[in-house]
């Protein structure tokens, strides 16, 4: 089992740029796809990145892409979201995720979630 927890959230201009950071536990961090989702109030959970278990593969919503970048530090046991050019829109809870065999941008396929971190955008 892996456990998840998330940092660098905060309140960014829009324009601006934050480093989302995901902790995991446990020796098989490297095995793991792993996902990042955000949420909003009232709305579903929302796709946002996906990066394979070497970091040679990755896949992104197309509302963040060419501004968004995920990356893993597998020795370190962490995943990275990089988010620059920041809109309004990006506002939301940001949760990483661990799980599934290959890139999936479907929540459902992933059994490993951490609590969240807030990512707010003022305009």
């Amino acid at each position: 089992q892996v456990q998840l927890v998330e940092s660098g959230g905060g309140l960014v201009q829009a324009g601006g740029s934050l480093r989302l950071s995901c902790a995991a536990s446990g020796p098989t961090f490297g095995m793991y796809v792993m996902g990042w989702f955000r949420q909003s109030p009232g709305q579903e959970r929302e796709f946002v990145a996906t990066i394979g278990w070497s970091g040679r593969y990755t896949y992104y919503a197309d509302s963040v892409k060419g501004r968004f970048a995920i990356s893993r530090d597998n020795a370190k046991n962490t995943v990275f979201l990089q988010m620059n050019s920041l809109k309004p829109e990006d506002t939301a809870v940001y949760l990483c995720a661990a799980g599934p065999s290959s890139l999936s941008d479907r929540s459902d396929e992933y059994p490993y979630w951490g609590q969240g971190t807030q990512v707010t955008v003022s305009s």
